[in-house]
């Protein structure tokens, strides 16, 4: 049956089986993977008689999650509404947008999209990216380095940060591809200088991922995240001693702390650098000895005399502070950035009352001021955003 099918394709629709062409059966779509730039064949189970009826199928990680156990859902996700759908043993033809699922009770084809059409394909926009940085691409795209994308990259990330305060949404799927495509334009430059792929990006990271599961992939155990944490850091301070034995002259294991990117904020990287610490036993054992230590550094700011010292001492202190967010499960850039964002709003209803007094802000008392900013205080609390007790101007 299936030979006769093929025999249809290539003739009806120009079927080249040298290019490939994937057999998908009706009732396991929603579980295999589907690569819409090529010719694919859905047929039920029935038609392909060698093949017995089983249970329903997971739908496909990656592609589940929404209109995942439906396979007209899944179709057309992958491709447009008016992409044409071939009827094997019918000269009707329907199309993406018209499928209904009697459809599938009967052998379909699929023409291949042209790449450039591929948006959900997982290789869409790797050929684009190639197209764009041809001799006949863009000027602009055929001009970057990785040099030139460095703070693309950096702002791209910032997006996806401040997407993700409002959870799950349309606009954090944008952002996530847009971060996705600077993953995708430095793979290709790595690329054309004959260094790497996407293809070792993406075995390198699921690699890493597995060997750092053995818990999920292998015979160990971890029943708490914590568990989890030290095992990582263990892994990952074995795997740094084999890299530095496997080098040429002598072997110098690396820091727990190498990796940690110089250009993270600086609270992020405070924060990642002492819980590292923390993974491989090097912390306070309780929130106690971090309380006395911020008194410390606080008495130390007081008894400094030089501007130097006293950038030391405020460093070590909020150093102290990062540590105490981390005891708590408090994210101190997060903290912050939401300290930030209170203040700016705070702040600018303080500006618009001091305007509609006639008033500059610089020529009120500290008393006036106070008195606005618990009034921005009340007026965003009416809002929704409640008045924490004991604030006092600017906090």
């Amino acid at each position: 049956m299936l030979d006769a099918l093929l025999a249809e394709a290539r003739l009806r629709w120009g079927l080249d089986p040298a290019d490939g062409v994937a057999v998908i059966p009706a009732e396991r779509l929603v579980g295999l993977p589907l690569e819409p730039t090529r010719p694919v064949m859905i047929v039920p189970l029935a038609v392909l008689r060698a093949l017995a009826p089983t249970a329903l199928p997971v739908a496909l990680p990656g592609r589940h999650g929404h209109g995942a156990e439906d396979p007209i859902a899944v179709i057309r996700r992958l491709y447009p509404p008016d992409h044409a759908v071939g009827r094997f043993g019918s000269p009707d033809a329907t199309t993406v947008g018209a499928l209904t699922p009697l459809d599938l009770a009967a052998p379909l084809y699929l023409a291949p999209l042209a790449p450039e059409a591929a948006f959900a394909s997982p290789w869409g926009m790797p050929w684009i990216s190639n197209r764009l940085r041809a001799p006949d691409g863009c000027p602009w795209d055929r001009e970057q380095t990785h040099e030139s994308l460095r703070n693309h990259l950096l702002e791209e990330a910032y997006e996806v940060y401040d997407a993700l305060a409002d959870g799950a949404t349309p606009a954090l799927a944008g952002e996530l591809g847009d971060l996705w495509l600077q993953v995708v334009l430095h793979a290709q430059l790595a690329a054309e200088a004959g260094v790497f792929d996407l293809a070792d990006v993406q075995a390198a990271i699921a690699s890493k991922i597995v060997r750092r599961h053995p818990h999920v992939f292998g015979d160990a155990e971890a029943r708490t995240a914590t568990d989890v944490n030290r095992q990582w850091e263990r892994i990952k301070q074995a795997e740094r001693a084999a890299a530095a034995s496997a080098g040429d002259g002598p072997s110098t294991p690396k820091s727990a702390l190498e990796g940690i990117s110089r250009s993270l904020p600086a609270l992020a990287a405070s924060q990642e650098m002492q819980e590292r610490a923390a993974h491989i036993g090097y912390d306070w054992p309780s929130i106690v000895g971090v309380l006395a230590k911020v008194d410390e550094e606080l008495a130390e700011l007081a008894e400094a005399r030089t501007a130097a010292e006293r950038a030391e001492e405020v460093g070590d202190l909020l150093m102290v502070l990062v540590n105490l967010a981390r005891h708590h499960g408090v994210d101190a850039e997060a903290a912050l950035r939401g300290a930030n964002g209170k203040f700016r709003r705070r702040f600018g209803i303080v500006e618009r009352l001091a305007a509609a007094r006639g008033v500059a802000l610089r020529d009120l008392s500290f008393a006036e001021l106070d008195v606005l900013w618990d009034q921005a205080k009340a007026e965003l609390a009416e809002r929704g955003e409640p008045a924490i007790a004991g604030e006092e101007t600017g906090s």
